[in-house]
C-alpha cells in the first residue's frame, strides 16, 4: 500500500507544539485545518478518508494538522482562542516554507481559516470554508443556529457515550447517517474520538463553538472564497453556507447532496471536484494510483442452498455474524475491506503474511458459525480509484479463489515467493488455467 506520510512537529510562539503533516508535494499550497476533533494518523486508516487526502494531494501540496488540544498536538490548558488557532496555522506554514497557502477549513476549522484570511490575505491566496456556521448559536436574527437545549444534550452526551459509537449507532448518525449502520466504520469512528480528544477535552471544544460569531468579518474577506455545504447536514444546515456566501464579497456557494457532516463520508470526490476546480480550473476525473497490494477473495460455500435451508431471518443473522468476523480480522492483520460481494469480501493487504494470517483466522474462525469458506490470495500491481480497485490482479486473486476448495486457502505463486522465511507452510497444487487469465497458474494451499 502507499506509505503514509511523516507526522512532525512545530512550536508556536507561546511554546505549543502542533503535529502536522505533509501528505503531498504539488504546485499549489493548500493547508486543510479538520472540524472539532482530530487525529491526523488514525485519519488514514479510514480508508474514505485516505482517498480524499489523497486526492486533496493529486493536485496541491497538501498540509494538515491537529489543533491544539487534539490528536498529536499538546493539549491545551485552557481554551484556545481564534488568534492563537492563527497561530499554529502560520507556525505550521512557517514550518513547511509556505509563504501564501489556499486555507481549506471544515466546521470550526472554516471559522478559524476565514479570520485568518481577512487578517493576513498576504499569506492567503484563497479560502475554502466547508460546513461553516459563522454562528453556532440561534439568535432572533440568525435563526439557523443551535440552541442552548441542544448544547446541554450534546454535552450530556459526550459525558456519557464519548467514544462508543461502535455499541451506539445513533451518535454516529448525529455526524454521518449515511455510515450509522456500518459496524466498521463506527468501530474507526469510536476510536479517532477517543484518540483524538478526552470527554472533556472536547466537551471545552464544544463550548468554544457556542461562542463563535464571525458575521462581522465575513465582509471583510477579499480573498477569493468557496462556501461548500450538503444540502441535509444534520449539524451544520445549508442555510448557514448560504449566509456566508451571500455576505462574503465574490463568493462562489457549491451545494452539495447529502446526509452527512463528516468530511471523509459520503460523496468526497464531489467536494474535492470542486476544490480542484475552484484553485486550478480544472475538473477531471479523479485521478487513479497504481500500487502494489496483496488482494483476497472471500466467499462462503453452498450459500445459496443454506440460505433456502435456514430461511431469510436467519440466513441474515448469519451472514451478519460473518460479516462481522471477518471484518475484526480484517482490524486485527491491517486488512482494507474494499467491498462486499455478495456473501463473500474484496480486501487488500500491504504485506502477503498479513493477508494469509487473515484468511486462516477467517478460515477457522467461521467454522463455528457452521459455515466454509473459500478463499484466494494474489500479489500483484493494482488500480485503486473511487474507493475501488481495478486491474489483472484483482481479476486473477479472484479466479484463485473460484479453484479453491471449501475449507482451503490458495495462493499464487507469486505470494510464496514473497512469504520466504515467515514461518508460512504450504503446500503445492500444481499449475492451473484460470478463467479469463492468460497461461497457467502455479497455485498453492496453505497449511494449518
Amino acid at each position: 500500500m502507499a506509505q503514509l506520510p511523516k507526522t512532525q512537529y512545530t512550536k508556536t510562539l507561546d511554546g505549543t507544539h502542533i503535529a502536522y503533516q505533509v501528505v503531498s508535494d504539488g504546485p499549489i499550497d493548500l493547508i486543510y485545518v479538520p472540524s472539532w476533533v482530530s487525529h491526523i494518523e488514525w485519519a488514514w486508516e479510514d480508508p474514505t478518508y485516505a482517498h480524499f487526502l489523497r486526492r486533496l494531494g493529486s493536485f496541491s501540496r497538501l498540509i494538515w494538522f491537529d489543533k491544539r488540544g487534539t490528536g498529536l498536538s499538546d493539549r491545551a490548558t485552557r481554551l484556545p482562542a481564534i488568534d492563537q488557532q492563527m497561530d499554529d496555522v502560520a507556525a505550521v506554514m512557517d514550518a513547511v516554507g509556505s509563504k501564501r497557502a489556499a486555507l481549506f477549513g471544515h466546521g470550526d476549522g472554516a471559522v478559524m481559516c476565514s479570520v485568518l484570511a481577512a487578517s493576513h490575505p498576504e499569506r492567503v491566496s484563497a479560502l475554502i470554508a466547508a460546513g461553516c456556521a459563522p454562528r453556532f448559536m440561534r439568535a432572533d436574527d440568525y435563526p439557523w443556529g443551535v440552541t442552548p437545549e441542544i448544547i446541554e444534550i450534546w454535552e450530556g452526551r459526550i459525558e456519557e457515550d464519548w467514544g462508543r459509537q461502535e455499541d451506539i449507532p445513533e451518535d454516529t448518525a448525529i455526524f454521518a447517517p449515511s455510515v450509522s449502520d456500518d459496524p466498521r466504520f463506527r468501530a474507526w469512528f469510536a476510536q479517532f474520538h477517543r484518540l483524538s480528544a478526552s470527554p472533556a477535552a472536547a466537551i471545552e471544544l464544544l463550548r468554544i463553538f457556542t461562542l463563535i460569531d464571525i458575521r462581522a468579518v465575513l465582509p471583510t474577506i477579499s480573498v477569493p472564497t468557496l462556501a461548500l455545504n450538503r444540502t441535509d447536514d444534520p449539524l451544520v444546515e445549508a442555510a448557514h453556507g448560504r449566509y456566508f456566501a451571500e455576505h462574503v464579497p465574490g463568493a462562489t456557494y457549491v451545494e452539495i447532496p447529502g446526509s452527512d457532516h463528516l468530511i471523509n463520508v459520503g460523496d468526497v470526490d464531489r467536494i474535492v471536484d470542486e476544490i480542484q476546480q475552484f484553485l486550478t480550473g480544472v475538473r477531471g476525473p479523479s485521478p487513479s494510483e497504481r500500487i502494489l497490494a496483496t488482494v483476497m477473495f472471500t466467499d462462503i460455500v453452498g450459500s445459496t442452498e443454506r440460505a433456502a435451508e435456514l430461511g431469510d431471518t436467519r440466513w441474515r443473522e448469519l451472514l451478519d455474524a460473518h460479516d462481522a468476523l471477518v471484518r475484526r480480522q480484517l482490524d486485527r492483520f491491517r486488512g482494507q475491506e474494499v467491498k462486499t460481494l455478495g456473501d463473500g469480501f474484496l480486501a487488500t493487504f500491504d504485506g502477503p503474511a498479513r493477508a494469509i494470517q487473515c484468511a486462516a483466522a477467517i478460515r477457522d474462525g467461521v467454522g463455528g458459525l457452521g459455515i466454509e469458506i473459500r478463499i484466494g490470495i494474489h500479489t500483484g500491481e493494482v488500480e485503486a480509484r473511487n474507493h475501488d480497485i481495478g486491474g489483472i490482479a484483482v481479476h486473477l486473486a479472484q479466479r484463485v479463489e473460484s479453484v479453491a476448495e471449501p475449507g482451503e486457502v490458495l495462493v499464487s505463486r507469486t505470494v510464496v515467493d514473497l512469504i520466504a522465511g515467515s514461518g508460512i507452510e504450504v503446500e503445492d497444487r500444481g499449475e492451473r488455467e484460470l478463467k479469463g487469465v492468460p497461461g497457467t497458474w502455479r497455485l498453492f494451499t496453505v497449511l494449518g
